[in-house]
């Protein structure tokens, strides 16, 4: 049934912009960590998504019966990175993280990029639960069809 591969797009939809709400969460919550167990202050993480191809009815009907995995497309986390960017330098000379001329490297999370990530993710969370919830009226007008 069709509504099932679209459910199971908006499906992936939620549950990847759930886990970079995770991420941003993460990267508030360590923004004034200077101290990590790799040495050095927090670096902050972002999440890379990417469109998983839908494949056609045979396609699927084919990697079925190899053992594969179907895809009805939607998007997957593949991997969460850490950003490259400069630490920032604090001067703060009673700081035990502080260096000979008195300064602390902080990680390298600015709260306003994280917020307005925040607010992109909600966004984008609020946008397929709207199309789940559109889904959930079609289908429902289609089982009424028939009584």
């Amino acid at each position: 049934m069709a509504f099932l591969g679209s459910m199971n797009v908006v499906g992936s939809g939620l549950t990847a912009q759930q886990l970079r709400l995770d991420v941003i969460s993460e990267n508030i919550t360590n923004q004034n960590t200077t101290r990590t167990e790799g040495g050095g202050p927090y670096r902050r993480k972002m999440v890379v998504f990417q469109a998983k191809e839908s494949q056609t009815p045979f396609q699927k009907a084919l990697a079925r019966a190899r053992g594969e995995r179907v895809s009805d497309g939607g998007v997957e986390v593949t991997q969460i990175v850490e950003d490259p960017s400069d630490f920032k330098l604090v001067y703060d000379p009673t700081n035990p993280d502080a260096n000979a001329d008195g300064y602390v490297e902080m990680p390298n999370v600015d709260l306003v990029k994280e917020i307005s990530d925040a607010m992109a993710a909600s966004q984008a969370y609020s946008a397929n639960v709207t199309a789940f919830n559109v889904l959930k009226q079609v289908t429902a007008k289609g089982l009424e069809i028939g009584k």
